[in-house]
């Protein structure tokens, strides 16, 4: 990687200093609980680390979207218990992120304690990038570690702004996703094969048109796939489609065929006689789609003619579902791909899920801890698959 990271410092590079670390705590929560700890699980080997080399960390996040004003319901406080933890030791708490409170609890740490400043979203100024609160959120630090890979593309504040003030470094979490994102697209072990769903082309586009270059196979799930079915002139009965992008989904069929790459659409699909868990659901091949009806997952023989591609694959990126998998009865497409994936992993495929939907089906299924790497960006990821710059990245120190 060519960003200095933490593992370059030494612990006389950072005992006794103070240390801001943007890490992403913005953790899923009902009724004051947090249902899902991945993230802060994540952050972990870079706090870990610097309290080890006897720094004084001082981690700020954003949590939910306030729109810059201060909302009880999205503070950090349930994230600062469930630290302290993990972490098996207590973690300070402040009630802002910028101002004397912070000042003074910061002059109060002693080296190796932790301490997470409040939801920094509260301040209008952390989106706007604003120069002068950045300086602010600076001040009470010597050094900055961006661990947090989820906003890496955002150029706020808390991630961009505050590199103008401090040395800074990348933490284990951003090397990590970068190692595994940034390495199978550059240079990875062949075949390379990409999935990708979720339900419209205009949201994959540059995606999709990114992978065409680097990749041996594309596969193609979710809504999206009834536009290029339509493109193709097959009826798709009340199915999503982006009605503007159907000359897009024919260049991008022939960009394929261009490439030699073989670009797989599903060959049966399952529809239901309207959007709900409850809808009366058949099999029907492509060509068969019936009108009045929508196809809502991949079929059973599309689910075989995927798993035959990804059989020699030995790098394998998935990038959103396959079908509509918060509804039970359309779940079979991207569970089967979900096993497919761990199953290959074992037999020493690279599997990468790159953030978004597929994390939330992979982590449903209990099956993270069996893929090589699960991105915590979805949005970020997805702009690094894109070969876009990551504000967040690319104001870090060269080494």
């Amino acid at each position: 990687m060519s960003k200095k990271t933490v593992a370059d410092l030494s612990a006389s590079d950072l005992s006794g200093k103070r240390v801001l670390v943007r890490v992403d705590f913005n953790v899923p929560l009902d009724n004051g609980s947090i249902t899902d700890d991945t993230r802060i699980r994540a952050a972990l080997p870079t706090i870990q680390d610097l309290t080890s080399k006897g720094a004084k960390v001082i981690l700020t996040s954003h949590f939910g979207r306030p729109q810059g004003q201060v909302n009880e319901s999205m503070r950090l406080t349930p994230v600062a218990a469930r630290l302290s933890e993990l972490l098996g030791k207590p973690v300070k708490k402040f009630d802002d992120c910028i101002g004397d409170e912070v000042i003074q609890g910061v002059a109060e740490l002693q080296n190796g304690d932790v301490a997470l400043l409040e939801n920094v979203r509260f301040y209008a100024e952390e989106e706007d990038n604003d120069p002068e609160f950045a300086k602010k959120l600076a001040s009470v630090a010597d050094l900055y570690v961006n661990d947090a890979f989820g906003t890496a593309h955002r150029a706020h504040a808390s991630t961009e702004g505050v590199t103008h003030y401090l040395p800074s470094v990348a933490g284990y979490l951003i090397e990590k996703e970068l190692k595994f994102l940034q390495g199978a697209i550059e240079e990875p072990k062949r075949p390379l094969a990409a999935i990708v769903g979720g339900s419209k082309v205009s949201s994959k586009i540059g995606v999709i048109e990114a992978l065409l270059d680097k990749c041996d196979k594309l596969l193609l799930g979710g809504g999206m796939i009834f536009t290029f079915y339509k493109a193709r002139g097959l009826n798709v009965g009340k199915s999503l489609v982006e009605e503007d992008k159907l000359d897009l989904a024919r260049a991008l069929e022939a960009k394929a065929k261009e490439k030699g790459v073989a670009f797989l659409l599903p060959t049966d699909v399952i529809v239901a006689d309207k959007f709900a868990p409850d809808a009366e659901a058949k099999t029907v091949s492509i060509n068969d789609i019936p009108d009045g009806w929508m196809g809502l997952d991949i079929g059973p023989d599309s689910i075989k003619v995927f798993q035959e591609a990804l059989g020699d694959c030995k790098t394998v990126i998935w990038n959103g579902p396959m079908g509509v998998f918060e509804f039970e009865k359309f779940a079979a497409g991207t569970k089967a791909i979900a096993l497919t994936l761990a199953d290959l992993t074992k037999t020493g495929t690279i599997t990468i899920i790159g953030g978004g939907d597929s994390v939330a089906a992979v982590e449903q299924l209990h099956l993270g801890e069996q893929m090589s790497h699960i991105s915590t960006g979805g949005g970020a990821s997805l702009e690094l698959l894109e070969g876009k710059v990551l504000p967040g990245i690319a104001a870090l120190n060269d080494k």
